[in-house]
Order: structure tokens, then C-alpha cells, then sequence
């Protein structure tokens, strides 16, 4: 369930609530009774590092030319 914040617009309380999307917004302060306003506030959840994007991710080394370089190493070495 999200947390909403309300702030009222009498006292100027501010109001953190634990609510499910299906119900009712609050529209009285518990403090004054004044009117609430559902505000939007800043979202604590921040994706850091790297890995978030497709670019951020390593690329897989698969040994493909390497592995023909080794290969051809050996080959030249058997020859001498």
C-alpha cells in the first residue's frame, strides 16, 4: 500500500497516511479540521549505479577472437 502525504490547508499540518488506491482521500485535519490537499511529494526511490541501462551492461566476451588468435599461436608454434 503507498503512503500519501496531506497538508492542511488551515495549520499548515502535514499528514502521512498508509492507504490502499481504493480508498477515499482524506479531506479533514485531525488537528484544526480544517481542509486536506493530497500533496505529491518527492520520491525517495533513486536507481544509482550502473546496470540500468542497456549500454551499462558489460559485453560478454565470447572468445571468438581470441580464441582464433590462441589457436593460430599453437599452430605457428607446431611449425617452428
Amino acid at each position: 500500500m503507498p503512503i500519501y502525504e496531506y497538508v492542511c490547508k488551515n495549520c499548515g499540518a502535514k499528514i502521512e497516511v498508509l492507504q490502499r488506491f481504493s480508498d477515499p482521500p482524506l479531506t479533514k485535519c485531525e488537528k484544526c479540521g480544517g481542509e486536506l490537499e493530497k500533496i505529491i511529494s518527492q520520491c525517495t526511490f533513486h536507481l544509482k549505479g550502473s546496470g540500468w541501462y542497456a549500454t551499462d551492461y558489460a559485453k560478454k566476451d565470447t572468445g571468438g577472437e581470441k580464441a582464433k588468435r590462441r589457436k593460430k599461436d599453437k599452430q605457428q608454434e607446431k611449425k617452428d
